[in-house]
């Protein structure tokens, strides 16, 4: 759907109720589900998931996850009619205990909705220093409108070009961190073929994450966090942060072998609240090999 539709979406809500939303975003996502072929990913994705099920199974798992995924703009649009959104939180004090000092990363997933973490981040702490970096898309639509949402909450955002490799990005994230506050990457997604990956073991299959979330920590001395944020209803969620990864090396020679630790430590925790929340992964593109 693109921008012009979206809008038009959301302004006849507005006058018919939300559940015009719901029903309209629900038949899109089916069609999605008819045509799409990132439909066939997702389809092995869930055949490695549950290896013991038939192929009847993985195709009601797949469109449940297309039909639940509607729901991360129906949350959008529910907040910006100001309806409040309600949450739980778990581990929260963990992260407080570094916000000023020497800051942290936040690995984020396209395991429930990051998007709505970062909001929910804001919300429970309103002068949160908060960084995300995320990818720019040649044509964004909807992935603009949810920056300008994002920003709107407070939060800065810095768009890396998936064709550029340039420094300056990094190095401003690096200096967020050493004034105390908190910088999120993507943890499950590899934007380009030539990123510098880690390969790790999920679903007892090999896996590759970005290196960069762990060059991060290492390079700035501050912890790494997994975070996560599932929807348990309507405009409900509950968000959970990891206890700290630290990423210390002994020695330069052992760097790589902390990184890949670490990563491993991140890969764990997403195969296990995955297998908790199997309908909220919404990363359609080739994750396991």
């Amino acid at each position: 759907m693109n921008t012009l539709w979206y809008k038009l979406l959301v302004r006849t809500a507005t006058l018919c109720g939300s559940w015009f939303f719901v029903l309209v975003s629900r038949i899109i996502a089916a069609g999605f589900f008819v045509f799409s072929p990132r439909v066939a990913e997702s389809r092995r994705f869930y055949a490695i998931l549950y290896p013991h099920k038939g192929k009847l199974y993985q195709f009601w798992c797949t469109f449940k996850q297309y039909q639940n995924f509607t729901t991360i703009h129906l949350d959008r649009y529910l907040a910006r009619q100001a309806e409040t959104t309600t949450f739980t939180s778990q581990g929260w004090e963990k992260l407080e205990a570094v916000i000023g000092k020497q800051g942290g990363v936040l690995l984020m997933s396209h395991l429930g909705n990051w998007e709505m973490a970062a909001t929910l981040l804001k919300k429970q702490r309103d002068d949160l220093k908060l960084l995300l970096y995320m990818g720019i898309k040649e044509k964004e639509g909807l992935e603009r409108l949810q920056k300008d949402a994002l920003r709107q909450s407070g939060v800065s955002i810095i768009g890396v070009d998936q064709e550029d490799n340039s420094p300056f990005s990094a190095v401003e994230g690096i200096r967020f961190l050493q004034s105390g506050g908190l910088v999120s990457l993507a943890g499950d997604i590899v934007w380009r073929s030539d990123q510098r990956k880690v390969r790790v073991s999920f679903l007892d299959r090999d896996a590759y994450l970005p290196e960069a979330p762990f060059v991060f920590s290492l390079v700035s001395g501050a912890p790494l966090f997994v975070f996560f944020a599932f929807r348990r209803g309507e405009n409900n969620y509950h968000f959970s942060l990891s206890d700290p990864i630290i990423i210390q090396p002994k020695s330069r020679q052992e760097r790589q072998a902390a990184i890949s630790q670490a990563a491993q430590q991140y890969a764990d925790l997403l195969e296990q609240s995955l297998r908790q929340h199997p309908f909220q992964w919404y990363h359609f593109d080739r994750f396991v090999h």
